[in-house]
């Protein structure tokens, strides 16, 4: 078995606490010669604020380069909320993403049928619900440029650019063809078109792309009406392809759908490497208290295995496992405020499953 080594940024706030979680699985995985992965730390955001006064450091950068996958908890703190852009702690992680050229953003969103009643929609509307979003990660208006303030007439402006070339819109559209093929033939591509040429350029590039798979159904939905639809009838998704920006607030708004963002994982991939870590975001408000969910931790680290160690078995006895664990009654305070169990006590739960099914 080849020696693979992850590099582990715990991040900001409760990204430590989640953190302490894998590692319990990883130790157990290596320990019983199921994996052979060595992992070091390093640091992100406002962790790496501290220490360097930059959101992530050079040296950083090329330890995830050079790793065969990173693990990211989480990133940002009030702390340096009114720090100028290069100096917060989420332009690390922006950094980080263009830096290993990860274009592509996974976000599944599935429901543990053990929650349907958790969740705000109608459980006839969820049951058995399996949607994937595919990000574009790298591009529009977070990586735009010109972008900055300004004075106009005595008056202060701040101005961002929105903009996709044609070949960062074919190559998403590649994977999410290549998705599609595997699981429905269906494609609902994001774009706001009747205002925005960049979304008119998107439209277009995704139609030429998939002229040549008519097996494969397409629809184009405005972004406004997206995030209706995904409330109202969830059920009509399989894959959704959408640019960064619309991308980021529908998978925030489809999150809920599970009934709890602790619920959900993320992959960001290269065409040589991946880098995982939950969709939710550093959560201070609840940050050293022992009650933030891991399982979407916990997840990422199966989506690591499946899609840069092709270890779909472990992927499936992580998820496997957490479903387990949930059906038992078992919930942390984000689910249950009454009678829950702490951040560590969900993470040997699950790790005790993991043991029992193996």
């Amino acid at each position: 078995m080849s020696k693979k080594n992850i590099l582990i940024l715990p991040g900001d706030e409760v990204g430590p606490e989640i953190t302490t979680e894998v590692i319990k699985i990883l130790d157990f995985f290596n320990e019983s010669k199921m994996t052979n992965i060595s992992y070091e730390f390093g640091d992100i955001g406002g962790a790496s604020l501290d220490k360097y006064n930059k959101p992530i450091t050079d040296e950083t950068l090329e330890r995830a380069r050079k790793s065969d996958a990173v693990l990211l908890a989480s990133v940002g703190t009030p702390k340096y909320d009114n720090n100028v852009r290069e100096l917060k702690p989420e332009h690390g992680l922006l950094v980080l993403r263009k830096y290993l050229n990860l274009f592509i953003n996974i976000r599944p969103i599935f429901v543990f049928n053990t929650l349907l009643d958790y969740s705000s929609i109608k459980s006839d509307l969820i049951n058995d619900l399996d949607i994937v979003i595919i990000r574009e990660l790298i591009g529009d208006v977070y990586f735009g440029e010109p972008r900055g303030f300004k004075d106009v007439n005595g008056d202060r402006v701040g101005y961002n650019t929105m903009l996709y070339s044609e070949s960062e819109v074919q190559r998403i559209t590649k994977f999410a063809i290549d998705i599609s093929i595997k699981r429905n033939k269906r494609i609902t591509s994001i774009d706001k078109a009747n205002v925005l040429e960049c979304s008119q350029l998107w439209r277009q590039t995704v139609d030429r792309m998939m002229n040549d798979h008519n097996d494969i159904n397409l629809e184009h939905m405005y972004v406004d009406n997206a995030a209706m639809q995904i409330i109202k009838n969830p059920k009509q998704f399989d894959v959704i392809l959408t640019p960064n920006l619309f991308g980021d607030i529908l998978s925030d708004a489809a999150s809920m759908l599970t009934g709890s963002i602790g619920l959900l994982p993320s992959a960001s991939l290269s065409d040589s490497t991946g880098m995982f870590e939950p969709i939710h975001g550093s959560a201070p408000d609840i940050a050293g208290q022992g009650i933030v969910n891991p399982i979407a931790m916990i997840l990422s680290l199966g989506m690591m295995f499946e899609y840069t160690f092709n270890r779909q078995d472990l992927s499936k006895l992580i998820k496997k496992s957490v479903d387990d664990v949930l059906q038992s009654g078992c919930f942390t305070k984000d689910l249950s405020k009454d009678d829950f169990i702490t951040t560590s006590e969900m993470g040997d739960k699950v790790l005790e499953r993991i043991k029992k099914l193996c």
